[in-house]
């Protein structure tokens, strides 16, 4: 079962999320917030597996509230899901941590299909907004280049062989956070394990990959 947050301020569009999502076998609506902050405090309490998040809220705007639950609860994956398809809105989503920016026009199957593909790890864009961050040059050294300091410090210890425990002392860091760090990182580059991080940061980052 996936476990989905929505935040929304729209309240048609929140809870007709709700109502729609609710129906599918798989998927579980476990919470709406209506702003930014609030879709902070519930994610935190209520640890969904998806948070679907709107760009434009009153409190806490979207982007706003997707760095805070980078940072408080990074094993969460969030989606965004707006109106707005500009670059900049775009590009701010993807370095807060979003894993998948849809547009509200998505068809709703389109959409079940990238909420249960951002839940096993996966990227999710809408096609049009693909296509814009491929002409821009978007690519896997900007995805290194958007992880976050303390993120890009356990990518390289992962790439030099060092096991979570080890991270954690070098870090001063629980294992539990550790581990929570690294699967964010595994679906911010599109990998499985640890052996694929290593290889993803030898092959786009290879200076990156050299600590001695």
């Amino acid at each position: 079962m996936i476990r989905i947050l929505i935040a929304d301020d729209h309240a048609l569009v929140r809870n007709g999320l709700d109502q729609w999502l609710s129906s599918i076998e798989d998927l579980e609506v476990v919470g709406l917030a209506s702003n930014g902050r609030e879709a902070v405090d519930l994610a935190c309490e209520l640890l969904p597996d998806i948070v679907l998040m709107d760009l434009s809220m009153p409190v806490m705007d979207g982007i706003t509230a997707m760095s805070e639950l980078a940072t408080k609860a990074p094993q969460i994956s969030i989606i965004a899901l707006t109106t707005t398809g500009d670059p900049q809105q775009v590009n701010a989503a993807l370095d807060a941590g979003a894993m998948g920016y849809m547009l509200k026009d998505v068809e709703p199957e389109v959409l079940v299909a990238n909420i249960r593909a951002v839940a096993v790890g996966g990227l999710a864009l809408s096609p049009s907004i693909a296509a814009n961050l491929f002409k821009a040059g978007r690519g896997p050294r900007a995805i290194y280049d958007s992880l976050t300091p303390r993120e890009q410090e356990i990518l390289l210890l992962i790439a030099a062989g060092n096991p979570n425990k080890q991270i954690g002392r070098a870090l001063g860091i629980s294992d539990k956070t550790v581990k929570a760090h690294c699967g964010r990182i595994f679906q911010r580059l599109g990998v499985r394990d640890r052996t694929q991080a290593a290889v993803w940061v030898m092959r786009i980052a290879p200076n990156e990959g050299d600590t001695q």
